[in-house]
């Protein structure tokens, strides 16, 4: 990264921030201590762990597999390289956001699910060994040997842009459905990018008000790829709760094991971070005041 594009992400980073501030929305989050050390040990393990040893290891494997090939691809045009990126990170990102909501991947992902508050504090809260496996990431590691440098400074940039807006405590695109001559760019901006209208239904805290929709609204840059794969749910509204509904009944997972699993396990009475462990599903709910009442901790 360059000094400029630091300067640039810390900018969009600060502007949504002060946006939660000035709104007092960040008054409404109720945090746990949990939830800040969860939030903050990731992104800063992003930052300096994931992100930079998938872009060493993926340079260090083309240049023993490509060695030709550095920069191969450098003089294609802005918009091919753009296109390149969005189908090679932002395309795989979204297949590997919606196989993480199977039970194979599932406790790598949610602890991004557990805060019971939309923010962009939010935006980086996953398992640990979530972005290391994430395809999007080495694919984009190859395109940055290949020639896509300059390309992915600019690409991360207005993606970082929507996911932030996405998920911000404050609804902007909420004036877009009141308005009524802005309708038509409202149309237009939420079947191209995530929104937090779209994306607050992925994080609801249940379907059943006609809103939620967390099994889609996958996207995170794109909103068209659930267009295209058929998993879009546009409603126009925000849902009540966000968050899951197993912490309710059973209590929050602590946040070494959300970060950690599977070198560490929980020990909560009903658990998905446990070997052989399953997520906990709507159909559970009659069945778990029983559950937790009877059972006791391994």
């Amino acid at each position: 990264m360059t000094l400029i594009q630091n300067i640039v992400l810390a900018a969009i980073i600060l502007f949504f921030a002060l946006l939660e501030i000035a709104s007092r929305k960040h008054e409404q989050f109720h945090a746990t201590a949990d939830d800040t050390r969860l939030e903050l040990f990731m992104f800063l393990s992003l930052l300096a762990v994931s992100q930079p040893f998938v872009f060493a290891v993926s340079a260090r494997l083309c240049a023993l597999a490509l060695p030709g090939q550095r920069d191969a691809w450098a003089h294609l045009p802005w918009w091919a390289m753009g296109a390149i990126l969005l189908v090679a990170d932002d395309m795989t990102q979204y297949w590997w956001h919606r196989i993480s909501h199977t039970p194979l991947l599932w406790p790598l992902h949610r602890a991004h699910h557990t805060a019971h508050y939309m923010s962009i504090r939010v935006t980086y809260r996953n398992n640990f060994f979530y972005y290391l496996m994430m395809p999007g990431l080495w694919a984009s590691g190859v395109l940055i040997y290949l020639g896509f440098g300059n390309a992915y400074l600019v690409y991360i940039v207005i993606k970082l842009t929507v996911i932030l807006g996405a998920h911000c405590a404050v609804p902007w695109d909420a004036p877009l459905y009141r308005v009524k001559w802005l309708h038509p760019l409202a149309w237009l901006l939420e079947r191209t990018v995530s929104t937090p209208a779209t994306h607050w239904a992925h994080h609801a805290l249940t379907n059943e008000d006609g809103i939620g929709h967390y099994k889609g609204n996958f996207g995170n840059l794109l909103f068209v790829w659930d267009l295209i794969f058929g998993t879009a749910k546009i409603t126009r509204r925000y849902p009540a709760k966000v968050g899951l509904q197993d912490d309710l009944v059973f209590g929050k997972e602590r946040w070494f094991v959300e970060m950690f699993y599977p070198l560490i396990h929980s020990r909560r009475v009903h658990s998905a971070l446990v070997p052989g462990g399953r997520a906990y599903a709507e159909a559970d709910a009659n069945a778990a005041p029983q559950v937790q009442a009877a059972g006791s901790k391994p």
